[in-house]
């Protein structure tokens, strides 16, 4: 899984999909994080308060890592299509 994310919703949503792809619920990612179910929910759905560390936190449980890389310029159609999969 190599998806860019530009904002806090994409982010989200990147997450959900990893988090699913493992047979998680957001109930048992909190287990594994310490965090609460709604915590889980709300970065899931793009909440731009989420705490970077508790991202970090997160995305830990779920085996991945947060990778800084330049802007490509074809991202926006194929990442646009790959989110409403999830919907």
């Amino acid at each position: 899984m190599n998806d860019p994310a530009r904002d806090p919703r994409q982010l989200g949503a990147l997450i959900r999909r990893a988090r699913k792809k493992q047979g998680l619920s957001q109930q048992q990612l909190g287990g594994k994080t310490g965090l609460r179910q709604e915590t889980i929910s709300l970065i899931e759905t793009g909440n731009p308060a989420s705490r970077l560390d508790t991202l970090l936190t997160v995305l830990a449980a779920l085996d991945l890592e947060f990778l800084i890389a330049p802007r490509s310029k074809d991202w926006s159609q194929s990442m646009v299509r790959e989110m409403m999969e999830d919907f």
